[in-house]
């Protein structure tokens, strides 16, 4: 995906991406039906192969994408763990678990277990592993908790 390949691709086949373009507004624009949306996806598909851009380098883009997204988002959280643990709240399920909540972040989890479940403003950013950031977030909960 180097910027450089598709600067050369757009130089030199311009007029087919024009055509590409006109073709997809006049479809977007007279068609009506479930059918335009398939003949935008043919058009499309038909660039991106006529590209020379393989399913495989489209899958990976989204991949770190994806993979770039949760990572900010991982330490992201891992900030506001640190900021919001005074006023966490620990709540224990009588059976191990516990839940602990922040105006942003949800952690729950079992006692002696190596890993929680965390949601950060309504989106599971999965199972993680307990290290020095959580560890030290769930005993300042558990401290407000006893407080309370």
């Amino acid at each position: 995906m180097d910027p450089e390949v598709w600067s050369q691709f757009i130089r030199e086949n311009w007029l087919v991406i024009v055509i590409a373009l006109v073709l997809l507004f006049a479809v977007v624009n007279l068609v009506k039906t479930v059918l335009k949306w398939a003949i935008v996806i043919v058009i499309v598909a038909g660039l991106f192969i006529y590209s020379g851009v393989t399913m495989d380098q489209i899958g990976d883009a989204v991949n770190k994408v994806a993979d770039g997204t949760v990572s900010t988002l991982k330490s992201e959280a891992q900030e506001v763990m640190l900021k919001e643990a005074k006023e966490a709240k620990y709540t224990s399920g009588g059976d191990g678990t516990f839940t602990i909540t922040t105006p942003n972040l949800e952690v729950k989890g079992a006692a002696g277990e190596d890993k929680v479940e965390v949601t950060f403003r309504g989106v599971s950013l999965g199972k993680w592993s307990v290290n020095d950031t959580t560890k030290s977030f769930i005993d300042e909960a558990r401290k407000n908790g006893a407080g309370n």
